[in-house]
């Protein structure tokens, strides 16, 4: 990378650094730090919650779908769109209602209102170590990119330093700075996408023509997929618009009804079909790259095998003039630290407000800043133990989803709560998910995801507890 690139790439991680410090000072308690003092806009929040949950995992992980699979991968980000969509529509009413009230500062805070503490500290701890698990990916996503573009820098190098970027003014900032430095992060990504990488590749590669000679068959066809793949993909992420603490804050953070509404229509729009071509399409550019010997001099021939989420950063390391390469690794950055900081803000909010149970004092501020640093040295720590960013990322959701999803459903829906059947159906269902996926001996019929399994645990739990209730009560 040319000397001009490094300078715009610093200015803009120098930016981000600087309004952390900016809201560090502006920050006047947990109710700033964590939900923005309840007033923000649905502009700034919609752009936050498509950056935190695209973000860079998705934008890698996008390019890596689009260079192994074709088209057929947009549908993954089809579901964010559904959720986004129905998360407003179900969720957001009931939930702003509660919170006017209450005034809640995490989504676990929801599980002890109507379960009691014991059901809330479950939740939270399945919410704090799915979130640690999440800004890991973020990070590995940051440190592929890093590493395929940077001659020189070793993978756990540009780790290390994508970390503690993003856990610096993520831990001095807040919320404020993570909202603020989502939107124009993702407004860095659309202009750095829209007006330079999508039209460079497009011509470096040779235009259409060379996308229908070079790629494999199938790999223009928006059908084709398994069935069980976009189950899969739907029962893993459209939940996460349900359970996710990342989410919650930015509907506490919202003034009302309509403007979180609003926001969350933004959001999903913006998932798809806008980014969910553009990364997809940047994948497929990537691999006609392989396969007409564009990365023959950086060592992969024609043909060769090469990680697919390798593709994209390789793609763009290879055909950017100097100048523009600066802008777009500024942009993909900007959707990296995007998530990775709404991750970390979501797993300090569990630990501050629901296991340590803290409360509004002078030193708690700082607690919240010490908390919010020492979690980003463990989700550090864990992105080096993986080599793939959307195995890390659909482990976490998978997680989160198969303990958190059914009770919830219960605490909002049903008339009746019972708290013994929420937590065994929030720890059933959880480790049904990782007990299934830690073996290798069992697999899921049709090809579902261990996911599928831990959630059908969990209702089963539920129901069978509610029902025996109803009968030795009968």
């Amino acid at each position: 990378m040319a000397i001009i690139d490094l300078i715009i790439l610093v200015i803009y991680l120098l930016i981000m650094l600087g309004i952390g410090f900016f809201f560090m000072g502006k920050n006047q308690g947990i109710d700033d730090y964590f939900v923005g003092g309840r007033d923000i806009k649905s502009f700034h929040v919609g752009l936050s919650v498509v950056a935190t949950d695209v973000g860079g995992g998705f934008s890698i992980g996008l390019g890596g779908l689009g260079f192994a699979m074709g088209l057929a991968g947009t549908w993954m980000l089809f579901t964010g769109l559904i959720g986004a969509w129905m998360a407003a529509v179900l969720l957001i009413p009931r939930v702003k209602e509660l919170e006017a009230t209450k005034k809640f500062l995490s989504f676990p805070q929801i599980f002890d209102h109507y379960y009691g503490s014991r059901v809330a500290l479950v939740a939270a701890l399945i919410s704090t170590i799915g979130y640690i698990g999440f800004t890991a990916s973020q990070l590995l996503a940051g440190a592929k990119l890093a590493s395929a573009t940077f001659v020189g820098i070793d993978i756990q190098t540009a780790l290390i330093s994508m970390g503690i970027l993003a856990v610096v003014y993520t831990s001095m900032g807040g919320i404020k700075a993570v909202i603020y430095t989502d939107t124009a992060q993702w407004l860095i990504l659309m202009a750095g996408l829209i007006f330079v990488g999508i039209p460079v590749a497009h011509f470096a590669v040779g235009g259409f023509p060379a996308l229908s000679e070079n790629l494999p068959a199938g790999h223009m066809d928006l059908f084709n997929i398994h069935w069980s793949t976009l189950i899969n993909w739907g029962v893993t992420i459209i939940p996460i618009w349900f359970i996710g603490m990342t989410l919650y804050q930015r509907i506490y953070a919202c003034k009302d009804v309509k403007t979180a509404k609003r926001a969350w229509y933004i959001a999903g729009l913006l998932e798809y079909p806008i980014m969910a071509f553009m990364g997809v399409l940047l994948g497929l550019y990537a691999r006609v790259a392989l396969e007409t010997g564009l990365f023959t001099e950086i060592g992969f021939a024609p043909g060769s095998s090469m990680d697919s989420e390798l593709g994209m950063p390789l793609l763009l390391r290879t055909i950017l003039p100097v100048g523009l390469m600066g802008l777009v690794m500024a942009a993909y950055f900007s959707a990296i630290l995007s998530t990775a900081d709404s991750c970390l803000m979501a797993a300090s909010g569990s630990v501050v407000t629901d296991l340590m149970k803290l409360k509004e004092n002078k030193t708690i501020l700082r607690t919240s800043q010490l908390v919010t640093l020492g979690l980003g040295v463990v989700s550090i720590i864990l992105a080096s133990l993986f080599s793939n960013v959307l195995t890390i990322m659909l482990y976490s959701y998978s997680f989160m989803v198969s303990g958190l999803l059914v009770p919830l459903i219960g605490a909002l829906f049903f008339k009746k709560r019972n708290p013994t059947a929420a937590m065994a159906s929030m720890i059933i269902g959880g480790f049904v998910t990782v007990g299934l996926s830690l073996q290798s001996t069992l697999t899921m019929p049709f090809g579902l995801d261990y996911n599928v399994g831990g959630i059908s645990a969990s209702i089963l739990v539920f129901i069978g507890i509610l029902f025996v209730d109803r009968f030795n009560k009968a």
